[in-house]
């Protein structure tokens, strides 16, 4: 067990988020799933774009998850005011919004990812560790010529990974990346394990730490009863030994899910248009803090 100043050091070290969704349900779901990695700390939850810029002024999170329908304003118009009012937090967007305007939008206003609901932990946990690591990329960076400015500009200051995890080896992440290359669509992990003669848990383990790295493309196929399959598909872009590669644009939305937070391991749509299947209608316009 640590100290009471080793907590106190990891306190001050964490990346502080605020959530904002206008469903508490689904808030409370996004504030589990970031309070299970310990390099994050959620220190409120806001229900309206009002109570989110409040949220921010009182409590300067460093990353706030953002939802666009909100009651009061669409989630985006918020970013502007924040910068207005000097407010330099980053902005993640969680929404079931999947038109094109908003994502453009999304980009345009500097979000640092751009997560389509319904989504489960894992989707959100491999968003918020490239997040960490970019984010100290971003402290870390001395500025000694072009080319430190073009890795910075670019989020590539070095791979996130210049080494398997530990526990891997580079000969089974290499059998798993040929079956994924030669694979006739999408894979999931029992399916893979199958034809490589890894464990099931060894084959989701890699399979995880490809997508967490942005090579490979998770997509959620839903069965009468259960929690979603999750499907993995190789994007094509050569993961190699190193293992290191990572997204660039940092907006990837899988298209192809079906809304709804029916689900108890998926975080659930909106419940409007397309998006929204079995999420019904929100609870009480809310803000807590801490």
């Amino acid at each position: 067990m640590g100290s009471a100043r080793d907590e106190r050091h990891a306190a001050v070290d964490a990346i502080d988020v605020l959530v904002v969704d206008d469903d508490f349900r689904v808030a409370r779901v996004h504030r589990a799933y970031v309070e299970r990695l310990d390099a994050f700390r959620v220190v409120g939850v806001a229900g309206t774009g009002e109570q989110a810029l409040a949220a921010v002024e009182g409590l300067r999170p460093d990353l706030v998850l953002l939802d666009l329908y909100l009651p009061d304003v669409f989630g985006l118009d918020v970013i502007p005011r924040l910068r207005a009012a000097g407010h330099d937090c980053d902005v993640m967007v969680i929404s079931a919004a999947r038109e094109a305007d908003a994502v453009r939008g999304a980009v345009r206003h500097g979000v640092v990812d751009y997560l389509l609901k319904p989504f489960d932990f894992e989707d959100l946990r491999g968003r918020l560790e490239r997040y960490a690591v970019q984010r100290g990329r971003l402290r870390d960076t001395v500025v000694r010529g072009q080319a430190d400015v073009d890795r910075v500009l670019a989020g590539a200051a070095g791979p996130v990974a210049p080494v398997l995890p530990k526990g891997m080896s580079a000969e089974t992440a290499g059998l798993i990346e040929r079956t994924l290359r030669e694979a006739d669509g999408t894979l999931s992990a029992t399916e893979c394990a199958g034809l490589t003669g890894v464990s099931r848990v060894s084959a989701r383990r890699y399979l995880e730490h490809f997508h967490t790295v942005g090579t490979v493309e998770v997509s959620l196929r839903y069965g009468a009863t259960g929690r979603p399959e999750r499907r993995y598909r190789f994007l094509g872009l050569g993961m190699g030994m190193g293992m290191g590669g990572e997204r660039g644009a940092g907006v990837r939305a899988s298209l192809g899910r079906r809304g709804g937070a029916g689900d108890a391991g998926v975080a659930g749509g909106e419940g409007r248009g397309a998006g929204g299947g079995a999420g019904g209608r929100r609870g009480p316009d809310s803000v807590v803090w801490g």
